[in-house]
């Protein structure tokens, strides 16, 4: 008898699903619509869900709210987006990364639904999410708002449990729109009548903008500033609402930035009632990779053992700024960034902030990256905020050269996501 035939692996479907529609990215609900109504809705069925929006911070506060929710024994499923080194890691089921043979067969289940009809890669890959969320049993579903929120392919939710905006920034304006205001109207498109939410800090034009929403749709806010503050004290978190203080340990993620997310995380557990272990873990065990996440083994590491390496995803203005602030608190030591950015971000608007920190920079183009801004061009944006700037052909060309001129140097690896993620790959 011959063999039967290998199944397909999820790389060769989501290869070919990349290729349903022309455009990666065009926000409307009409085609989630229309193949989750094929797949008989599985996001009807989904466990009690938070979604979360907003520009900077989504992913730690996930992070931060998975870690709550988890040390009180809950089963905790969570979607996230994009992935740094495999596709897996966006759809975590009741704890654990997705298998491989459940991916692949959820995939084959939507390609066939959808019956070659036009689809973007992040459409379909949500209603696979959908569909491993509605069968395997948890208690709750983080789900992370993929861009913007209004036109999200996550936005097919009809009542969450709770909302949270984290705070609203200038990024993806060719999709959002250009002003603080048009961005954060797309953001608040996520609040759902008498679904409360959890607002972290925000500026003057993008509240106003979400608190007009929220009374239009009549959904409570639960704001930062007003009904929640979190701040940083003799080492430990401190979270103030309107049931108390909450002494609580320091993030494990490093950064000032990390204090208002890890806040939001405990704001919202304390809204939903959840127990006090649950506030304190929320802070303490956070893990989330490439957010200022200092590399400690590995090729690079090995090849350059006297540098502190550290890798971080950030790629807008003010993931710029808080880059730098998290910068500012090391011990003094010469520091060198190592950037390579997509073309459509907002280059010199990241680095400025960096520049007041680091002298120098070293350019690169991202691997693989279709979208990547050649190094000559992330160079050139660098020296024009005031780096003394060079390219590289690799990030381990870049660090190799930085080593053999300041051996005991503090490098910064950041500007994507996507280089986040092929820095992971190839350093294991």
């Amino acid at each position: 008898m011959p063999p039967l035939p290998r199944a397909e692996t999820s790389d060769v479907i989501l290869a070919r699903l990349m290729a349903l529609h022309p455009k990666l990215i065009d926000l409307t609900l009409g085609r989630m619509e229309r193949l989750l109504a094929a797949l008989g809705h599985p996001e009807r069925a989904l466990p009690p869900v938070i979604h979360i929006a907003g520009t900077n911070g989504k992913g730690s506060t996930l992070a931060c709210l998975r870690a709550g929710l988890e040390a009180e024994g809950a089963r905790v499923h969570a979607y996230t987006s994009p992935h740094l080194v495999r596709f897996h890691e966006r759809i975590r089921l009741a704890g654990d990364l997705i298998a491989e043979p459940a991916l692949a067969a959820l995939l084959d289940e939507c390609e066939a639904a959808n019956g070659g009809a036009p689809i973007t890669f992040f459409e379909i890959t949500t209603c696979a999410g959908f569909l491993a969320f509605a069968r395997v049993p948890a208690d709750w579903l983080l789900l992370e708002v993929g861009l913007g929120g209004r036109l999200d392919a996550t936005n097919m939710v009809a009542r969450p449990a709770l909302c949270v905006i984290t705070p609203v920034s200038h990024d993806h304006e060719q999709y959002l729109g250009g002003t603080l205001a048009a961005i954060a109207g797309e953001k608040a498109g996520i609040l759902k009548p008498g679904v409360p939410c959890v607002v972290g800090p925000q500026g003057a034009e993008a509240l106003e903008v979400i608190e007009a929403r929220a009374e239009a749709v009549g959904a409570p806010l639960h704001i930062h500033g007003r009904d929640w503050m979190a701040w940083e004290e003799r080492g430990r978190l401190v979270v103030q609402d309107g049931q108390g203080l909450a002494d609580l340990p320091p993030p494990r993620l490093r950064g000032a930035h990390q204090v208002a997310n890890a806040g939001a995380a405990v704001a919202a557990l304390r809204l939903l009632g959840r127990s006090e272990a649950g506030q304190e873990a929320a802070p303490a065990r956070a893990e989330w990779p490439a957010r200022m996440q200092r590399l400690r083994r590995g090729p690079l590491v090995a090849a350059a053992p006297e540098v502190e390496l550290w890798l971080d995803g950030g790629h807008n203005p003010a993931a710029g700024e808080a880059l730098a602030a998290v910068l500012a608190t090391l011990p003094p030591r010469p520091t060198h960034v190592i950037c390579g950015m997509l073309n459509t971000k907002d280059v010199e608007g990241f680095l400025r902030p960096l520049a007041a920190q680091a002298a120098r920079l070293c350019a690169v183009s991202i691997p693989g990256a279709a979208a990547t801004l050649p190094a000559e061009a992330t160079c050139a944006a660098a020296r024009a905020v005031g780096f003394m700037a060079e390219t590289a052909g690799s990030v381990g060309a870049a660090l190799a050269a930085i080593a053999a001129a300041e051996p005991g140097a503090r490098v910064l690896i950041c500007g994507s996501l996507y280089l986040a993620g092929e820095v992971l790959r190839e350093n294991g």
